[in-house]
């Protein structure tokens, strides 16, 4: 609201700041123009330089601009500018051939013997019933738009000064009133995640402190429902589980007795049907357990994640020709999930076979990172960030085996989602590496990845 009330006051006075010295500007130089023209009547037919001249020159710096006369045919008879040629005709000027018309013009136009815009004013000069002359005076507007952009520049700085120190009162008055629906929303957070027991501080004004009781009776209430829904589905799925056992072995006892092939399939289906209802009641029951609490973050051994990537491509490695190696091998426990370690080490072992065929390929974890290093090519010219452009397959890439470009890009979204990173980097005696930084479970700060050429030795 105070950037709408500040913007709603400046925007019109600077609009009319704008228009009142342009009027004045337009003004100014009609007044001067029209004056020249009623001392020039005397002088114009027939013409006398030496006074025409000297009025164009006194008027030329009373208005800073340049004032033409001319006659009836559009000639100059005398200009302000000395460098003009004194009898070129001017008559295909629009403002010189309206004058001569008898008529009174002023409009802005771009110049393009100055190369820049020009309020250009001519009025006729009268010597009888018809014109026998007219006066022009043209005016860069620069200086003018500069002067009117310096103002405008004045009153945003006012506008912006009032914005900031309005924001700055109202941040202070908010953070009081906010005050206890901060709080409130905290005491929501832990109901969100699990903690019905949570608790509203009753506090603020009538209707914070309303708001924060029914706050407090709705966790109690809910509470109570999903403890109830919670027994009462754990008790009918641990009382459903005997029930359906006993079904299931009279069913194969009457499947093993019967010769009737009919009869057999039967009760396969019957004994499939309770096979089914026994993994919905154990579905229940996990349902009833959902919502005791946030689970632990997930814990990733790297030795296990590494010998799991060994037994997955192993056999895709002797296809390619590439012997897959466990090199040294720190014991460390990764804050993350499996599932996202695995899909990292899958797509760097497969950028390495697509590109490294038949060269040696070493899997490693130390220093809170893995690595996985090959001696194929190298990266070549290319610079290693640039690889993990989207899309960017380098120049092994582009005359390489088919691709898309995006497994380095995932490998480093997959890192950083998680708080790590991922570094590619050219090995002594040819290849490259690959090292994937990611936190450790017990918390402790990552060094940053150097840029040594290699830390994976086979």
């Amino acid at each position: 609201m105070l950037v709408l009330a500040v913007v709603a006051l400046i925007v019109p006075l600077a609009v009319s700041l704008r228009d009142r010295v342009d009027a004045e500007v337009r003004l100014e130089a009609r007044t001067e123009a029209e004056a020249v023209a009623s001392r020039a009547v005397s002088v114009i037919d027939p013409p006398k330089a030496v006074r025409l001249k000297s009025l164009a020159s006194t008027a030329a710096f009373a208005v800073s601009g340049r004032v033409v006369i001319v006659d009836r045919r559009g000639r100059i008879l005398a200009d302000s500018d000395e460098s003009a040629q004194i009898g070129s005709s001017f008559a295909n000027r629009p403002e010189i051939a309206a004058a001569l018309d008898g008529q009174v013009s002023q409009a802005r136009r771009y110049s393009t013997t100055l190369s820049s815009e020009i309020l250009a004013t001519a009025v006729p000069v009268y010597t009888g019933s018809k014109p026998g002359g007219a006066v022009r005076v043209t005016q860069s507007v620069s200086a003018v738009d500069a002067a009117i952009r310096r103002a405008w520049l004045g009153l945003a700085l006012i506008g912006a000064l009032v914005i900031v120190l309005g924001l700055i009162a109202g941040a202070v008055i908010a953070r009081r009133i906010t005050k206890p629906i901060v709080r409130l929303d905290e005491a929501a957070r832990r109901v969100a995640e699990g903690d019905l027991t949570a608790a509203a501080k009753v506090e603020g004004s009538t209707e914070q402190r309303a708001l924060a009781v029914s706050f407090n009776t709705m966790t109690e209430r809910l509470s109570l429902l999903l403890g109830a829904q919670r027994e009462f589905v754990a008790d009918a799925s641990h009382q459903l589980r005997t029930p359906l056992a006993g079904m299931r072995l009279r069913l194969e006892e009457a499947r093993a007795q019967s010769n009737d092939p009919d009869q057999r399939e039967e009760l396969d289906a019957a004994i499939a049907e309770v096979d089914r209802l026994a993994l919905i009641v154990n579905e229940l029951l996990e349902l009833s357990q959902a919502g005791e609490g946030k689970p632990p973050l997930a814990v990733t051994d790297s030795l296990a994640a590494l010998q799991g990537a060994l037994e997955r491509w192993s056999a895709a490695a002797a296809q390619a020709g590439c012997e897959l190696q466990l090199g040294a091998t720190q014991e460390l426990q990764f804050a993350c999930h499996r599932s996202d370690v695995d899909r990292m080490l899958d797509a760097v072992i497969e950028n390495a076979l697509a590109y490294a065929p038949g060269a040696p390929l070493l899997l490693g974890a130390s220093g809170g990172a893995l690595q996985v290093a090959d001696r194929g090519p190298g990266l070549g010219d290319e610079a290693g960030d640039l690889l993990f452009e989207r899309f960017r397959r380098g120049d092994a890439g582009r005359s390489g085996p088919p691709g898309t470009g995006l497994g380095l890009s995932i490998v480093r979204e997959l890192a950083r989602r998680w708080g790590g990173d991922v570094e590619i980097q050219n090995r002594l005696g040819g290849g490259t590496e690959v090292t994937i930084s990611l936190p450790l479970a017990s918390g402790e700060v990552l060094p940053a990845l150097s840029n040594s050429p290699t830390r994976l030795e086979p």
